[in-house]
C-alpha cells in the first residue's frame, strides 16, 4: 500500500534521475602520464627517515642460479606479478636527526641505464638540498649504491658530506690488484666504485667493527653480497628501523626462498647466511626494515611463514 513517504521518495528519485540525465557532459582532465615523485617519510622515534627512489631495473630470473622456473612462476602468481623479468627497485634513505642529515646509499647516477639515476630530482621533490647532506653512509660499493656520489664532471654530488664505509668494503673496491684479477665483466664495477669515492678521499671515515657510526646509527656486519656489506640500525625513542642494503633483491622470490642467491653475490653461501640472520633478527624483534631493492618505499616487516618468511609492506601514515 502506498503512503505519502513512499510517493515523495519515489518522486524525488525520479526528479534526480531526470536532472542527471539532462546535465551537459564536461570534459575530463587529461591523463597526467606520470606518477608522483617517489618520496615517503616516516618517524623512527625522534628521527625522520625519508625514502627517496632512484629508479628501477628489470632483471632476468637466470641471475638467481638456484631458482627453478616453475617455482618462480608460482611465486610470481602468488604476488600478482606477471612472468618475465623481475623488477628490482633502487631506494635510498635520508636520516634526519635534527642535528645531522645522513644519506644512506646514493643510487646510480646515469651509470646503469635510463630507468635509474633519478635521485637528484627526487631529492629536490623531497625538499632536500644535496649541499645540506653532511654524511653519506654506504651499505656497500656496487655502482647502484655509490654511483650518485659523483657528478658527471667528477666533483662531489654532496660537497659538504663526510663518507662513512666499512674498511673491508672500501679496501676491496679500491685495490688495483684485486681489480686486475677480477673477471673482465666485473672490472667496470671497480672503476665506477673508485670514481664515486674519489671526490671524498680527504673526507672518508672507515670503520672495521660493528657499533655506532653516527648518533643513533649502528653498523651491523652482513657480508656475502660483498666482502664488507653492512646493515644499519636506526634507534631513537624506543623505535627502530633496520636498513639492510641488499639482503633482498626480489621480494616475491627471496622471502619464500631465502636460499636463492643472486649472481652478484661475491660469496653466495655467506650471503644466504646473512639473509637468514637478518630475517630472523627482523622477525624475532618485530623490527621495521628498509631495503634498497624492495618495492618502493621498501619499508615493512618480516614474518615467519613455516620454514620460510614473508614480507608485509608498511601502511601509509598521514601523521609523522
Amino acid at each position: 500500500m502506498l503512503n505519502r513517504r513512499a510517493v515523495m521518495t519515489g518522486a524525488a528519485a525520479l526528479a534526480s534521475t531526470a536532472v542527471f540525465e539532462t546535465l551537459p557532459a564536461h570534459a575530463t582532465l587529461p591523463l597526467s602520464g606520470a606518477a608522483s615523485a617517489p618520496v615517503y617519510r616516516i618517524k623512527v622515534g625522534d628521527i625522520e627517515v625519508t625514502a627517496v627512489g632512484d629508479g628501477y631495473l628489470d632483471i632476468p630470473l637466470d641471475l638467481f642460479p638456484s631458482a627453478k622456473a616453475d617455482e618462480a612462476d608460482a611465486l610470481y602468481a602468488k604476488s600478482f606479478l606477471p612472468k618475465g623479468p623481475i623488477r628490482t627497485w633502487i631506494n635510498t634513505y635520508v636520516v634526519n636527526s635534527g642535528g645531522r642529515l645522513i644519506l644512506i646509499d646514493s643510487g646510480t647516477a646515469k651509470l646503469m641505464g635510463p630507468t635509474m639515476g633519478d635521485l637528484p630530482k627526487n631529492l629536490a621533490a623531497a625538499g632536500i638540498d644535496p649541499k645540506a647532506v653532511d654524511t653519506v653512509i654506504l651499505t656497500h660499493m656496487h655502482p647502484d649504491h655509490v654511483g650518485g656520489m659523483a657528478n658527471a664532471d667528477g666533483t662531489a654530488a654532496f660537497p659538504n658530506a663526510e663518507v662513512i664505509v666499512r674498511d673491508a668494503e672500501y679496501a676491496f673496491w679500491t685495490d688495483d690488484g684485486i681489480a686486475s684479477r677480477a673477471p673482465q665483466d666485473a672490472q667496470p664495477f671497480f672503476t665506477m666504485a673508485k670514481g664515486a669515492v674519489k671526490p671524498y678521499l680527504s673526507k672518508t671515515r672507515r670503520f672495521d667493527k660493528d657499533g655506532e657510526v653516527a648518533k643513533g646509527v649502528t653498523a651491523i656486519s652482513a657480508p656475502g653480497h660483498t666482502p664488507g656489506h653492512t646493515m644499519y640500525r636506526i634507534d631513537s625513542g624506543g623505535a627502530s628501523l633496520l636498513i639492510w642494503g641488499d639482503i633482498v633483491h626480489c621480494a616475491a622470490l627471496q622471502f619464500a626462498k631465502p636460499d636463492w642467491a643472486i649472481s652478484f653475490d661475491s660469496d653466495q653461501a655467506q650471503a644466504i647466511a646473512s639473509r637468514k640472520r637478518a630475517f630472523d633478527m627482523a622477525a624475532n624483534e618485530r623490527l621495521l626494515v628498509a631495503g634498497m631493492h624492495l618495492p618502493f618505499p621498501g619499508i615493512g616487516h618480516v614474518l615467519r611463514d613455516g620454514s620460510a618468511y614473508g614480507y608485509v609492506p608498511t601502511a601509509w601514515n598521514p601523521v609523522l
